[in-house]
C-alpha cells in the first residue's frame, strides 16, 4: 500500500487540509511536504517525529539544510 493512501485512510482530515495546502501555496509544494505541514500545524505534540528527519522543502526553510545541496546559481 502506497503511503498516500495509508495517510488518506488513517488520517483523512489531515489528508485534506495537506490538499487545501498543496492547492493554496504560491509556491510549488509536494504533497508530503504540504501533509506534515497540516500535522504539525493541527497535531503539534507529533512535533518530535519531525524533528527525526522530516523537514519541509529548502525553498520554505528559513534555514540552510546542509544535507540539501544549493541550488545551481542561474548568473554562472
Amino acid at each position: 500500500m502506497k503511503l498516500v493512501l495509508w495517510r488518506a485512510v488513517l488520517s483523512p482530515l489531515t489528508s485534506l487540509q495537506a490538499l487545501l495546502l498543496q492547492r493554496r501555496s504560491r509556491t510549488p509544494l509536494s504533497y508530503d511536504t504540504a501533509w506534515r505541514q497540516a500535522r504539525m500545524l493541527h497535531a503539534p505534540d507529533e512535533m518530535v517525529y519531525r524533528l527525526h528527519g522530516h523537514h519541509a522543502a529548502p525553498a520554505l526553510s528559513d534555514t540552510h539544510d546542509p544535507a540539501r545541496p544549493s541550488p545551481p546559481d542561474p548568473t554562472g
